[in-house]
């Protein structure tokens, strides 16, 4: 185990931890890997000694750190062009983790308040006891409580009653990909909801639908206007991923996009599309594959 005489190695336990609470919070790995990088320079100057859980306290940091960027981040997603999706944090398939915290939940979370945020998070995700989240967000346990309460009413419909196997999803993604990257309409029409609904992110930057689409005859249309004007054509997948907990994909698109795609999928068809474009979400994945298929995503 190991001691107060080496915090380095102590933080380096904690480190993928604190990173995954930080996404979690903020929606944006670079900003989660800044606030735990902004937690490691004041962990240096601790009195260790005194610190009687490094884990208690290390959430205790990260935390507050990130609910003053919230306040920061809440302004620029008001005057984002467009719908804004998390950057996108994606894994192989057969590592992808056993829980319920998908992308859709955290967009959910989204409309959640910083402090209930932080509440459900630290109380249903990371199971942190109720008085060190307390003293985490300095409220009474009663209030946590309630905080916490109110927000899992709110988020109660994004959680998945009955989350989709792997190996399904991962069938229904390649699918999606064949049909929609050689124009089969009908395909790509049988594996849909009534009440699909496509939410695209370019951030301003490359083409995207800037308000979501909803219901299947209008996402259909959208598909044959794709299909028309070679939109979403001769694609090259790079990778097939899970992404934040969706089954989904890596492509390259025509004229160099990168793009991610991740599939809400619900009863065998698919209720929700996730098109993330913006090229600055997509950096660190352009970065590791390269234009190289079968290159992996660490996480």
């Amino acid at each position: 185990m190991p001691t107060v005489d080496d915090p380095t190695l102590v933080f380096e336990q904690e480190r993928a931890r604190l990173v995954r609470l930080a996404y979690r919070m903020l929606g944006s790995f670079g900003e989660a890997e800044d606030v735990v990088q902004d937690a490691w320079l004041r962990w240096q100057h601790v009195d260790h000694a005194g610190v009687a859980s490094a884990g208690a306290f290390l959430s205790r940091t990260v935390t507050r750190l990130c609910l003053d960027v919230m306040k920061s981040a809440r302004m620029r997603r008001e005057t984002y062009f467009g719908t804004w999706l998390p950057e996108p944090v994606a894994m192989a398939p057969e590592e992808a983790p056993e829980d319920d915290l998908t992308l859709t939940l955290m967009l959910a979370l989204e409309r959640l308040s910083p402090l209930e945020r932080a509440a459900f998070l630290l109380h249903d995700v990371f199971a942190i006891p109720l008085a060190e989240i307390a003293a985490t967000l300095q409220r009474e346990p009663p209030a946590v409580r309630q905080l916490a309460a109110r927000a899992r009413k709110h988020v109660q419909s994004a959680r998945p009653r009955f989350p989709v196997e792997k190996e399904e999803g991962a069938r229904i993604a390649r699918a999606f990909f064949e049909a929609s990257a050689t124009g089969d309409i009908a395909a790509l029409r049988s594996m849909l909801a009534d009440a699909v609904v496509v939410h695209s992110d370019g951030g301003g930057k490359v083409h995207a639908f800037p308000r979501p689409i909803i219901g299947i005859d209008k996402v259909m249309r959208m598909f044959e206007g794709a299909k028309r004007k070679s939109w979403i054509q001769h694609s090259q997948k790079l990778q097939d991923l899970w992404i934040d907990g969706l089954p989904g994909y890596l492509s390259l698109e025509p004229g160099g996009t990168f793009q991610t795609v991740a599939l809400d999928i619900q009863g065998g068809l698919i209720v929700g599309i996730y098109f993330t474009r913006n090229p600055d979400k997509l950096e660190r994945m352009a970065r590791l594959f390269g234009g190289a298929a079968g290159a992996l995503v660490p996480h």
